[in-house]
């Protein structure tokens, strides 16, 4: 395969953060006669869940983004990645002939159009496996029965708090391969989704070594991934990540459509039994020690405070007038790590960083 210019793939008519569907509706009209586009279903405030088909092979994959509606950087990969397919190249050819895809690229469209977790009943669709109570959920499982997917791609945001291992590099990516039963065991399918991040983190590595993450395997079967993989379908999680300086995710976005990418090609040519579990476990698993500003010697401020001090400073996402901004606010952990990680350190005895504090309001909050 030749290399790949993803700023020829890359649609910059949807960018940023806020992402619903009026955004994605008016690329899936420049989508060729290739890609058919259906209605599976309605949210709960009568939104169309839309879903896009590609292909025709024997090897099928169901994705699905914004379960969560603002955790919309998947999206934009998702739609990068149909964007690619769109190409009248060799490397399409082979994945239409091998693959059927599936996509659905919002999920949760009343929660993407409300920028929150949550639908519009309140209700976080990726704990409502079992229950199926809203109708986003039972949209899912009726596509997933239909389809009978070979493969499930099931694709997300995680916060700027997570760090790979102990290290201090933001965890850009993380993967988990979800657990099959209360004891974690390594199942055929779960064996399969380990295999295939392995496949996806072998080409991560070499553009961002060391800035992928493992994401805890707690089980729960009220998580989507978790109940799917109880049904003996290989399923992934994708967490879309920090990386330094991107907030809007731009970056982020190319490195989730670069995985994607490489896990379908190896469906594709059937490779995935080329990696391992022990490829897979080799990640390490995710840590919580960044905050996006870390404020350090804050004695120079209130000398009340010993040296030792830290001021943890944390953004909220808030919508605003059809974007998201980020609104500082001071951060508590749950469990408060051994070291803390700053995506932006601040020294309270450097001038510069002063006036950085002063000029964001910061000062409020120390």
């Amino acid at each position: 395969m030749k290399d790949l210019d993803y700023n020829k793939i890359m649609v910059p008519t949807i960018s940023g953060r806020y992402i619903n569907n009026d955004h994605v509706n008016e690329f899936l009209k420049t989508l060729p006669a290739t890609f058919k586009i259906d209605v599976v279903g309605k949210s709960v405030r009568n939104e169309s869940i839309k879903g896009i088909t590609f292909g025709s092979g024997p090897n099928k994959i169901l994705m699905w983004s914004q379960m969560h509606g603002n955790e919309s950087t998947t999206t934009r990969a998702v739609v990068d990645l149909m964007s690619y397919l769109k190409q009248d190249i060799a490397e399409v050819l082979e994945i239409s002939k091998s693959c059927t895809l599936k996509i659905i690229p919002i999920l949760s469209p009343d929660g993407a159009r409300d920028y929150t977790r949550i639908n519009a009943n309140k209700i976080d669709l990726n704990r409502d496996a079992q229950d199926l109570s809203q109708p986003e959920s039972r949209v899912l499982k009726t596509v997933y029965e239909k389809f009978k997917p070979n493969y499930c791609l099931n694709l997300h945001d995680q916060r700027t708090i997570f760090n790979v291992g102990e290290t201090s590099k933001p965890a850009t990516v993380s993967f988990l391969a979800p657990a099959y039963d209360e004891d974690r065991n390594i199942s055929p399918s779960r064996k399969l989704s380990m295999q295939l991040i392995a496949a996806m983190n072998d080409k991560l590595q070499k553009v961002i070594p060391g800035q992928v993450g493992r994401y805890d395997d707690g089980f729960n079967k009220n998580c989507v991934g978790d109940a799917f993989q109880m049904r003996e379908t290989p399923t992934i999680l994708f967490e879309a990540g920090h990386y330094a300086d991107d907030y809007d995710r731009d970056k982020t976005r190319m490195f989730i459509f670069e995985a994607l990418l490489k896990g379908i090609q190896v469906i594709s040519k059937n490779l995935v039994s080329n990696y391992t579990i022990e490829q897979y476990l080799s990640i390490p698993e995710n840590g919580k020690q960044f905050v996006d500003i870390l404020i350090v010697n804050d004695n120079y401020i209130d000398n009340q405070l010993t040296k030792s001090e830290l001021i943890p400073i944390q953004y909220k996402e808030v919508l605003n007038n059809g974007k998201v901004a980020f609104r500082p606010e001071l951060y508590h952990f749950e469990k408060q790590p051994s070291e803390i990680f700053g995506h932006k350190t601040l020294n309270c005895n450097d001038e510069n960083d002063i006036l950085w504090i002063k000029e964001k309001d910061l000062l409020k909050l120390l």
